[in-house]
């Protein structure tokens, strides 16, 4: 069983006397899911009688996640986690310890909690650190018919300017402006390292995180490439800012969002990519499936039969009418699919062991493809708008990236590249790097939290010397 801690915003509460005194603090307890597991719930003080709370799972490699909803009655707390579906209730006993119970899905686990003074943390040694030798402003800005809040911090260099500037975009799923995963804010020490070599740098809350207001979940890569286009608005509206050297950085999907705004922009002038896609996504996917099963050591034999199934769903995905066709066809094609292939395959690829985990292993395929975002972002090809580009370009991709691979896509963006009017353009291979752009070891996604590096100093220097050399 995999617990998911996941949480969408900072919950403030408003709590009574007796409870501000025992909730306040951090809380410390294990859950037994045949192992056990770590949980950390902090509890703190933001003034006038208010709290909010945040929680680790410090064995997941997660931490300062804000809580969604915290109410706190007297000697009882109780937390909500939409994003996980899970929620624990707790009661305290005397001032050092709460009793609970800790609810996801269909389990229900004891959770009990105590008072501790050191709570774990992650040795995060890049992260910076004020005072600052630079100018960092928390800043907030609407688009232009002020129905979406974004929050941000830009940093400026100090001295008189104007200085070239940078927008960086985040990847796939809901972010902070330090891009934050698994305690690891990876924007941060980017911009930390870019300010101090002369660059402004902004960074964003996604929308409905931080800051930021929006709906995130009914949203597609288009609404967040609009999103961006707001930020480099604001962006370039700062007197600091050198007008004719603003560009963009991209990580991931980020990666793909800065050639769609550059294709139509020309005013942009350079973009750096990071880990972003160079081939149709219905291929990086495709590839990307492949490296994850190879790295939890499934069979050769178990990938290939997977991939027949999984490409008849992809194309289900994309050619089906609506929800309820999607949902039809992925059932009977898993079902099919199950019925032809050897049972020892089909568990080792897709842990399908019976009609139960069957119908849960389609249910969740349904949902996920049949999200708006899914069903846009599987549709892109990202050829099309580098093939438009007129300004210079850097593309670094991790040798060892299982979500994006490298050889493929560096080879697709600098094919593209090839046929666009780039004045100036480089691919780099950045050797035993994980998609995070961190020296990794066995180079899987459940590494990327037990590593002490959270960006690669080459990586760094190969940015900022290229930066040097096409834009200072």
């Amino acid at each position: 069983m995999k617990i998911i801690i996941a949480f969408l915003a900072t919950a403030i509460l408003s709590v009574n006397t007796y409870a501000q005194y025992s909730f306040k603090g951090s809380w410390e307890g294990k859950l037994n899911i045949g192992k056990e597991l770590r949980i950390t719930i902090h509890i703190k003080d933001t003034g006038d009688h208010k709290f909010f709370g945040t929680m680790d799972s410090p064995d997941q490699f997660s931490y300062d996640m804000p809580c969604d909803t915290v109410v706190i009655n007297k000697d009882s707390v109780k937390i909500l986690v939409l994003n996980g579906k899970a929620e624990y209730q707790g009661k305290l006993t005397d001032s050092t310890s709460i009793v609970g119970i800790f609810k996801q899905n269909n389990a229900k686990l004891p959770l009990n909690l105590t008072k501790t003074y050191h709570p774990v943390t992650p040795n995060r040694p890049q992260t910076p650190k004020p005072p600052f030798p630079y100018k960092a402003e928390d800043i907030t800005y609407f688009n232009a018919d002020a129905s979406i809040q974004y929050g941000a911090t830009i940093t400026i260099p100090n001295g008189k300017g104007p200085f070239p500037a940078i927008l960086l975009i985040t990847g796939s799923g809901q972010q902070n402006r330090d891009e934050e995963i698994f305690a690891h804010k990876p924007f941060a020490v980017i911009a930390d390292y870019l300010t101090k070599k002369g660059y402004i740098v902004l960074r964003v809350d996604d929308r409905g995180i931080g800051k930021s207001t929006g709906d995130f979940k009914s949203s597609t890569t288009e609404d967040f490439m609009n999103d961006a286009k707001v930020s480099l608005n604001y962006l370039r509206s700062r007197k600091e800012v050198d007008k004719q050297k603003v560009g963009l950085l991209g990580h991931s999907e980020g990666g793909m969002i800065a050639p769609m705004i550059a294709a139509t922009d020309k005013n942009i002038n350079f973009i750096i990519l990071l880990a972003g896609p160079g081939v149709k996504i219905r291929q990086l996917m495709e590839e990307q499936n492949v490296a994850v099963l190879e790295k939890s050591s499934v069979s050769k034999a178990a990938i290939d039969s997977y991939l027949v199934l999984y490409r008849e769903i992809i194309e289900s995905a994309i050619n089906a009418g609506g929800d309820a066709q999607l949902s039809y066809a992925v059932e009977n094609e898993v079902k099919d699919w199950v019925s032809k292939t050897p049972p020892k395959l089909v568990s080792e690829a897709t842990h399908i062991y019976d009609d139960v985990s069957r119908d849960k292993y389609s249910n969740k395929m349904v949902d996920a493809l049949s999200s708006k975002w899914y069903k846009y972002f599987l549709a892109a090809d990202p050829q099309k708008y580098l093939e438009q580009l007129s300004c210079k370009v850097l593309a670094l991709n991790g040798e060892k990236d299982i979500q994006v691979i490298a050889k493929s896509n560096l080879a697709g963006i600098k094919s593209s590249l090839a046929k666009s009017k780039s004045p100036a353009y480089n691919t780099i291979e950045l050797k035993d790097t994980n998609h995070l752009f961190q020296k990794c070891k066995t180079c899987s996604v459940q590494e990327y939290g037990q590593l002490d590096e959270t960006f690669s100093p080459d990586a760094l220097k190969d940015i900022s010397d290229w930066l040097n050399t096409n834009v200072n």
